[in-house]
């Protein structure tokens, strides 16, 4: 069974931390009707749906992906780059302690999960604005025992390495190939984004299915063109909030494999 743990949309998240983008008015109602499609999709596809309540004093709460990294073997609590959001960790924490041991990243260390890019065994980790190379040690450090590969990678022109890169598959990486260099990333096959749509890197892989944001028709279509089964998921409310689709939901199986 694959579990999807979202987080409703705070009442404040128009006071969300931002770093790349202009500070634009977010109709609330707006984006928590989108994100409520997001979830039905996703369950939908046959993902069991844990919904954390909303928290009005985190405004940045609803981007659940940035507090940990769920792996097979054991669950990874960050510590965000951005201040403002460490108190998101105590109930992500307790959402995932049935189904994983948990570890932490320490201070002084910052991790946030949208900097994480698992594919296979190797595991990319963006070195950002909000996740360092002191954090990418403790990381490999957690892993390491588990079989993992820990590369540390170079990201530029945008908040988090999921921005530029996610996987559809093990093998096959949807990028922006301004953001992060491809030769970083192994030798997998990489589909470019349209270079109208430079955001449109974020995809979720669910299943057999990629949801690809519907602002970006034309990376959906090369996606859909290299094979895969594209779900076009509207998410324009939330991404003013320096969010993408991979940041609202923690996708993993109940039982490790």
């Amino acid at each position: 069974m694959l579990i999807a743990v979202t987080r409703g949309v705070s009442p404040a998240i128009a006071d969300c931390e931002l770093t790349h983008l202009e500070r634009t008015p977010i109709d609330v109602r707006t984006a928590r009707e989108q994100h409520a499609n997001y979830e039905a999709v996703l369950a939908g596809l046959g993902c069991r749906i844990e919904r954390l309540s909303a928290e009005p004093d985190l405004p940045d709460s609803v981007f659940v992906e940035d507090v940990a990294v769920v792996l097979n073997e054991v669950a990874v609590i960050t510590r965000p780059g951005a201040e403002s959001r460490r108190g998101e960790r105590s109930s992500i924490e307790r959402t995932l302690q049935p189904y994983r041991p948990l570890a932490h990243i320490s201070a002084p260390g910052t991790l946030d999960g949208g900097d994480v890019l698992v594919a296979g065994r190797d595991i990319h980790i963006g070195i950002t604005s909000r996740s360092d190379t002191a954090a990418i040690d403790q990381f490999r450090s957690i892993v390491d025992d588990h079989g993992y590969r820990v590369h540390g990678t170079t990201v530029q022109g945008c908040l988090h390495l999921k921005s530029a890169v996610t996987a559809v598959d093990d093998d096959t990486l949807v990028l922006n190939p301004e953001w992060v260099d491809a030769d970083d990333l192994g030798d997998r096959r990489c589909i470019a984004v349209d270079p109208s749509e430079p955001e449109a890197a974020n995809v979720v892989r669910v299943g057999s299915t990629v949801l690809v944001a519907a602002a970006f028709p034309r990376t959906a279509e090369r996606i859909s063109d290299a094979g895969f089964d594209v779900r076009a998921v509207e998410a324009s409310e939330l991404a003013k909030a320096e969010g993408a689709l991979t940041c609202c939901s923690l996708l993993f199986e109940a039982s490790a494999q």
